[in-house]
């Protein structure tokens, strides 16, 4: 304030005429320094720049980007660009890059392979080419026109969100660009560590002898261990949610800082971080909605904003040549693409309107291509005229991109499914009895994912027997407690949720009145996994739930947590998979395997002889796609798959009368039982559904 007293004095004391006569930059004698003030002014622009832009019709990318400009050295001058601001934008840039590995799965891939091959080459390759011959001709050195044209390569998925309003995900097109997004994207970030390297002029034959070596047990190592570390400590300390989120975010920087030790951009360990990490948490869990959305409210608009704090707007004016480079980049990354998602449109003989949302989804340009072009002009291997039209491109891409995959999205035919309104229903209101805090998140966990897939209600349900028994007050905190973790949990999730505190004079029937008055679709119950001599079928409890339940009971066993889940399997008798118990269970499984990025196995038990005729399984009658792997298993069904099961995996059996007749079981135990006792650290679930009326 001492520095406002000699302006305020020239202007005979008068204030307003000093703020009406001097520049904002001048009064306040250089940025603002003060923390609080800043971060004032970065959550301001926070809040206020996504909702202004997104009531336009244009993403909040946008808005952010626009924000750091006004606020930035080169607009109002409130803010400079110093070492806070660069902290906090190169973890931003990092939590960019790590949450795009996370929409990467290497199961797509798998899926069509040969497709995403074919177009994650083209859409590199085409870029690349026709990228650098218009950087060459508009005067860039080889290696600025090559880092240039690195940028048209890669792609963001910016229009996901349309592709699951329109029930599109699974056609063909939409796979195929899906698996190519990530070789495509691992192509140009490695041309980026590549020109880094020779800008520096370290592009030496022992790079390259120490680089491809270390590239590849860097990649490897990644891929492969993390999950397996991740697996381990989800097992030993899963139910601490802190613990899981700080896990998570410790991942994202050892990978990304190892990255920098073997002289590759952070940015790539970051990508490889996300899609590593991404087989472990499934996309509607509590853990992943933590992760989204700290990353896209508070991480990554930082890094936005520092991205606007680069660009400075009088370059167009007093420089004609940033609107020549702005218009060609824009015009050859949008040539680029189409003729990449043409070419595989011709090649696999896909319709125009598939071609036409594989170039709406790969023509976006946000996460890499923010990155790479940060990374050159900290290097300086870019100027300002370059960033600015890098901004232009990236602005009119993510305004196109939306557009052009929900113009043509609207006449691709979505893949059949046998989803179908009871199906829906099935998930509409879930009810899970809570009673044990260790057993506890598992259950809600499970119930959430059903539950959040139909956008239905958690039912967290606690009762108190009362039989011949006076309830405490310990009790009833107990309860409290338990429901209120519960009810936190289904928040997280952003889930709805009813929490139910009873008390009944016994724990099964409370469970099935609670259920019939609050109209609940589906029971999940928890299950030991034994039964003692005195105990039927599962035990007296739940052996009543399943007698007693008007709605579908699933009893399920989780000895390790749900997320760690890497193999589904579903099996059933070749009788049973005509009926519509077995449907709905498949639909479950489905549903599980999804959202866990579990790979999904059917197990055929075959009840015949061994010279008796194997029907054929029509995997797409019941929504499934063709590599789906289908087993038949003959003799004792109980020891062969035993035998199958590993630590990892869900084992998924319907309660049809036919199936326990096939396993060839003497005693009194049921398969499920006998499964447990042979591999007790295997999941399990049984679906049990009433007899129709």
């Amino acid at each position: 304030m001492a520095n406002l007293w000699p302006l305020i004095e020239t202007h005979g004391g008068d204030i307003t005429q000093l703020l009406m006569g001097t520049p904002l930059a001048q009064v306040l004698s250089g940025p603002i320094k003060d923390p609080v003030a800043i971060f004032l002014i970065i959550m301001a622009m926070m809040l206020i720049a996504p909702l202004v832009f997104e009531r336009l019709k244009l993403p909040g990318i946008v808005g952010l980007i626009l924000a750091g400009v006004v606020i930035g050295p080169y607009g109002l001058g409130l803010l400079a660009r110093d070492e806070t601001i660069v902290l906090l934008g190169t973890v931003g840039l990092l939590f960019l890059m790590f949450m795009a590995g996370l929409e990467t799965s290497l199961d797509d891939l798998k899926l069509n392979a040969d497709k995403a091959i074919v177009f994650g080459l083209l859409t590199f390759a085409i870029p690349m080419g026709l990228g650098t011959v218009a950087m060459l001709l508009l005067g860039y050195s080889w290696l600025g026109a090559i880092l240039v044209a690195s940028c048209f390569a890669s792609h963001t998925l910016l229009a996901l969100p349309v592709l699951t309003r329109l029930g599109i995900m699974r056609a063909q097109a939409v796979t195929a660009t899906l698996g190519g997004t990530l070789i495509t994207n691992v192509l140009a970030l490695l041309v980026l560590a590549v020109v880094v390297k020779a800008y520096g002029g370290e592009l030496t034959l022992q790079f390259w002898l120490f680089l491809i070596p270390a590239l590849v047990i860097y990649t490897v190592a990644t891929l492969w261990g993390v999950p397996k570390i991740g697996r381990w400590f989800f097992r030993k300390f899963g139910h601490d949610e802190g613990a899981e989120f700080t896990f998570v975010v410790a991942t994202l920087l050892v990978v990304s800082y190892v990255a920098q030790l073997i002289e590759i951009e952070a940015i790539i360990g970051a990508f490889l971080a996300g899609v590593a990490i991404t087989q472990l948490i499934p996309a509607l869990s509590p853990l992943m909605n933590r992760i989204q959305f700290i990353g896209n409210t508070l991480f990554v608009p930082f890094f936005l904003l520092s991205v606007g704090m680069l660009i400075d707007p009088k370059i167009l004016i007093s420089e004609p040549r940033s609107l020549v480079v702005a218009a060609v980049m824009i015009g050859a990354e949008f040539l680029s693409k189409y003729l990449a998602a043409w070419g595989s449109g011709k090649i696999f003989g896909w319709p125009f309107p598939s071609t036409m949302v594989t170039f709406g989804l790969s023509v976006a340009q946000a996460a890499s291509t923010l990155a790479a072009i940060t990374v050159a002009y900290e290097i300086e291997l870019v100027d300002e005229v370059t960033v600015n039209g890098i901004i232009a491109m990236i602005l009119v891409s993510c305004i196109a991109s939306p557009w052009i995959t929900a113009k043509w999205g609207k006449g691709v035919k979505p893949e059949e499914k046998i989803t179908t309104s009871e199906t829906i229903g099935l998930t509409a209101r879930v009810l899970v009895p809570v009673a044990n805090p260790s057993t506890e998140d598992n259950l809600l966990n499970l119930a959430i994912l059903l539950a959040k897939k139909s956008k239905g209600t958690l039912l967290p349900l606690h009762v108190l027997s009362d039989k011949n028994v006076k309830i405490s007050s310990d009790q009833k905190i107990k309860q409290n407690q338990l429901l209120a973790t519960a009810e936190t949990i289904a928040h997280a999730a952003t889930v709805a949720v009813e929490p139910i505190g009873r008390i009944d004079a016994e724990i099964a029937g409370g469970i099935v009145r609670s259920a019939a008055e609050r109209n609940a679709t589906l029971i999940i119950c928890g299950w030991k996994g034994f039964s003692s001599y005195r105990e039927n079928f599962f035990g007296n409890v739940i052996d009543r739930i399943v007698r007693q339940s008007p709605v579908p009971v699933l009893i399920t066993r989780f000895p390790q947590p749900i997320e760690n889940t890497a193999r589904i399997f579903v099996a059933a008798t070749e009788e049973e998979t005509t009926s519509w118990e077995f449907k709905q269970t498949l639909e479950i499984a489905n549903t599980i395997a999804t959202e866990l990025k579990a790979n999904l196995q059917l197990l055929l038990i075959v009840t015949g002889g061994p010279k008796s005729k194997e029907s054929e399984f029509d995997l797409r009658a019941f929504g499934l796609i063709e590599t789906t792997p289908v087993q038949r298993l003959r003799g004792n069904f109980v020891k062969k798959v035993s035998r199958m099961l590993q630590t990892d995996d869900l084992l998924v059996l319907t309660s049809g009368s036919h199936q326990y007749q096939a396993f060839g079981l003497s005693g009194g135990l049921v398969a499920p039982e006998a499964i447990v006792r042979a591999h007790p650290d295997a999941a399990t679930i049984v679906a049990h559904f009433p007899p129709q009326s």
